[in-house]
């Protein structure tokens, strides 16, 4: 069996049909690794192994009986725990939820069930998805495999680094303003933030509903790709779910096609603030993207330095709108709180949310109160929508655009605790893409071995995954050869 750190879906499916491992073998292998490895990284909130070997065993009988193997049959998946799984918790990492067990699947996660993969557990993130290094979470704080003394980036970081840590072959995370992308730039896997409406949001315990979308971790651009192909489509549980055709090349991307797009480079992005490491990295990757025969050129996005302020008076307007219904009557209640219907509000409230949750409501609250909105809520609304046709304006002279995924590499746990702002701005690449409502991918960059992880980023047209993820199919595949 190969390493399980360089284990792929494509590697896993090919030893299953040849039968040269079980998936039960393959999940009980992850779960020794995890036993090892997580108590030094903390990824995981929680782990099933019964359910995980049920699922192994179901796999197993259908190569027994000869039986067509779907998708995923027997690839270890993490879940990021803001996704309900039936019976399983779903804490979104903050105490108010630590008692709440899923009603039901997220139709995301019933679509990796029907698809054959066998999901390990849930993972750990900052507090309701609010935070860019899993510092925030109120139960651990997870580490980043490639330096324990570093973030893995967040909010998904346990995600993350369950994929960069071989815990998981793959796994699911959920974007609200780069929360896919930087993790996975700091981890060094690839993370795929998808279109908005291609991904159902049902079973999702939201931050911001106009933001959030789901998506994969995985090893290899590839690998994403065959994920995405599985949770993606419409969904009469959603009514924000579009209905939209992926043609072939979404799984099979062909080198004349991608050396057939033009990619922009936008000079907002490459600052003099950017980490000279990253944007030497940056420049590498788009030196052997011009090997292949691509074609760069160079674009302006004039509202980007508007994005980071535009973001944090409409996610904090949503999450504080989302977050109401945990009022401690609902959902779950902490123990030992008592008194009147008013007390346990705010007991239930101040014991339950965290300092990051509490300062976003607050904001939240602030900018759509009466006085305030039209000054703050109304007028970020009109900015999103300049941003967005930045956009539309750009991709009328390219195809795909180029961009670092993070001004930094991985920051060491504890240095921005104190500083919110500076936390904030870990996401200032990736935030424009959310208001957007467009796909983007985190490729890692080819580099030294002991290196921190960087990460490009490619953002696509709408429901085009196919360019970003072909485009990062073929850079694995050259700087792979060279290596």
């Amino acid at each position: 069996m190969e390493s399980l750190s360089t284990l792929t879906i494509k590697g896993i499916r090919a030893g299953l049909e040849a039968k040269k491992f079980s998936a039960l073998e393959i999940a009980q292998a992850f779960f020794r690794h995890i036993k090892e490895t997580d108590k030094n990284i903390g990824a995981y909130l929680s782990i099933d192994e019964e359910g995980a070997a049920k699922a192994a065993r179901a796999t197993d009988l259908m190569i027994a009986s000869g039986e067509k193997l779907p998708p995923l049959a027997g690839v270890p998946v993490a879940i990021k725990d803001n996704m309900l799984i039936r019976g399983g918790s779903a804490t979104a990492a903050s105490k108010i939820l630590e008692s709440y067990e899923g009603a039901y699947d997220a139709t995301v996660v019933a679509k990796l069930k029907a698809a054959g993969a066998v999901i390990l557990g849930k993972t750990n993130l900052d507090e309701f998805a609010m935070g860019s290094s899993t510092e925030n979470s109120a139960f651990q704080k997870t580490k980043n495999p490639h330096d324990p003394t570093r973030v893995p980036g967040g909010s998904s970081g346990g995600s993350a680094a369950a994929v960069s840590g071989g815990m998981a072959v793959a796994a699911l995370g959920s974007d609200t303003g780069g929360s896919i992308r930087q993790p996975a730039a700091r981890c060094g896997v690839v993370g795929l933030k998808t279109t908005y409406g291609s991904v159902s949001r049902n079973g999702i315990i939201a931050l911001a509903s106009s933001l959030d979308q789901v998506g994969p971790f995985a090893k290899t651009a590839e690998d994403a790709a065959r994920v995405f192909d599985v949770i993606r489509g419409v969904d009469t549980m959603d009514s924000t779910s579009a209905a939209r055709e992926y043609g072939p090349d979404l799984l099979e991307p062909k080198p004349e096609n991608i050396k057939n797009l033009v990619v922009g480079l936008p000079h907002e992005y490459f600052v003099d603030g950017l980490d000279p490491k990253v944007a030497g990295a940056v420049r590498d990757a788009i030196k052997v993207l011009e090997s292949l025969g691509v074609r760069f050129k160079k674009i302006s996005l004039p509202h980007t330095k508007y994005a980071l302020s535009c973001y944090y008076i409409i996610l904090p307007a949503e999450a504080s709108s989302n977050l109401a219904r945990f009022d401690g009557i609902r959902y779950a209640r902490l123990p030992g709180v008592l008194g009147s219907l008013s007390d346990i509000y705010f007991k239930q409230k101040g014991l339950g949310f965290g300092a990051e949750p509490k300062r976003r409501m607050m904001l939240g609250a602030f900018v759509l109160s009466s006085g305030y909105y039209d000054a703050y809520y109304d007028k970020a609304q009109r900015v999103r929508t300049l941003i967005a046709r930045d956009f539309e304006d750009a991709f009328r002279d390219v195809d795909v655009i180029l961009t670092p995924t993070t001004p930094t590499p991985a920051f060491k746990i504890g240095e921005k605790t104190d500083n919110p702002l500076a936390m904030y701005l870990s996401d200032i690449f990736t935030i424009p893409v959310n208001l957007a409502g467009l796909p983007a991918v985190s490729i890692p960059v080819a580099q030294k071995k002991d290196d921190l992880p960087i990460g490009f980023q490619l953002i696509g047209r709408h429901f085009r995954e196919a360019d970003i993820l072909g485009l990062g199919h073929f850079y694995e595949r050259v700087t792979a050869s060279n290596n």
